[in-house]
């Protein structure tokens, strides 16, 4: 059997990605491909109360903690679900994975990446995504989306300053340079996230089929 492949997607607070991530669920459902959506922190019991924890605005969690937490939630979503599911040759949906630890927790927290590196490939036994599918917007247009989703979390409730290191983060990780010196993250592929919902889903078939022509059919233009 083929092995599935891990495709992730980040980006900074109010960009799009999970909205996109659901939206290219319900598009290889009509297309019958296999798949399983997951998110970060979670998907686990052990993850969801991770998740519980690390994302209350009433908890007090510092830098390295946090990171800790992230990873045992990972090490646990990739032992429980990740790795099932692409060994069953299904197409697994992550909704964020490491590269939001080198944006969040090396940029934004200031700790130590090789340090974060290390402990990474402990909690994850090595697996590299196939693809990441980076979304960037422009900082007033993800600002409005975040006030259109109303309540923030913990993270989301960080200052500018520190939201401003995470976006120019992400950023940096479309740098070929940033790329070859961080093969634990596997190829990047950028995503324009401006536009209408099916306009960027479009682009992120678009991205998945160029990558993969055998495996993925032409996008229906004509759908609303």
């Amino acid at each position: 059997m083929t092995r599935g492949r891990l495709i992730v997607f980040e980006g900074p607070e109010g960009v799009g990605k999970t909205t996109q991530l659901g939206l290219l669920g319900e598009w290889l459902d009509e297309q019958a491909i296999a798949h399983v959506r997951v998110r970060e922190p979670g998907g686990t019991a052990l993850g969801n109360e991770i998740r519980r924890l690390l994302l209350d605005p009433a908890n007090e969690v510092d830098a390295r903690a946090e990171a800790l937490l992230f990873m045992a939630s990972r090490a646990a979503l990739v032992d429980r679900v990740v790795e099932p599911a692409l060994a069953r040759g299904e197409l697994v949906l992550a909704d964020r994975f490491f590269l939001s630890t080198y944006a969040y927790q090396v940029a934004g927290r200031g700790l130590p990446e090789s340090e974060i590196r290390g402990t990474n490939r402990f909690a994850t036994r090595g697996l590299v995504p196939d693809l990441t599918l980076l979304f960037s917007a422009p900082a007033g247009e993800r600002g409005q989306r975040q006030q259109l989703r109303g309540s923030s979390d913990r993270i989301e409730s960080e200052g500018a300053e520190f939201h401003a290191r995470v976006a120019d983060a992400f950023a940096t990780f479309l740098s070929p340079e940033w790329q070859r010196g961080h093969p634990e993250c596997g190829p990047i592929a950028a995503v324009d996230a401006c536009g209408s919902p099916h306009e960027v889903l479009e682009r992120v078939v678009g991205a998945l089929a160029s990558r993969w022509p055998d495996a993925f059919p032409a996008f229906d233009t004509s759908r609303s």
